[in-house]
């Protein structure tokens, strides 16, 4: 049976990333990603919604997005998804979708203004991209080689109409 679990998102944190540990000392981060659409009702009314998506990144990733990543910052993720079980304190059991990520592109935003100051346009350029190179055996005590980054990836993009300023 073929099977596929690949996730590709672009969206902004919706909160500081969290930074923990686990007992055997493997850094591990946690975020929540906002992605954001559009759509137009059969009577033209335009509606947006936001989905939010909790993203977990292990090793050196996690660390590098807990260094470099706050809330609201414009990030891709790649990763798959995973089921995340527990069970609570008063013994329920809980569980979540999540995502696991491979691989987060930092994403630059930067304005630009036209020449006569008046009108501005926003300008996304991909930055860095970080990768968790483990190999997924379960080892985690290898932690000295770091992540792959991805320099050389700058697109421009307008994302936004311009904008009179007042």
């Amino acid at each position: 049976m073929i099977t596929l679990n690949k996730v590709f998102l672009v969206g902004n944190l919706a909160r500081d990333p969290d930074l923990r540990h686990t007992p055997s000392g493997t850094p591990v981060t946690e975020f929540r990603l906002a992605v954001s659409d559009s759509y137009t009702t059969s009577s033209g009314e335009k509606h947006d919604r936001t989905c939010f998506i909790d993203v977990v990144s292990w090793r050196k990733l996690a660390e590098s997005c807990a260094e470099y990543l706050k809330k609201g910052s414009p990030v891709f993720v790649e990763g798959r998804l995973e089921q995340d079980t527990w069970t609570t304190g008063d013994g329920q059991r809980r569980s979540r979708i999540r995502v696991v990520a491979y691989s987060v592109q930092f994403i630059r935003r930067e304005v630009e203004r036209s020449a006569s100051g008046r009108h501005i346009r926003i300008v996304e350029r991909g930055g860095d991209t970080v990768r968790d190179e483990s190999d997924n055996s379960g080892d985690d005590d290898d932690l000295s080689e770091p992540p792959h980054r991805d320099d050389d990836s700058s697109y421009d993009e307008d994302v936004g109409d311009d904008v009179t300023l007042d």
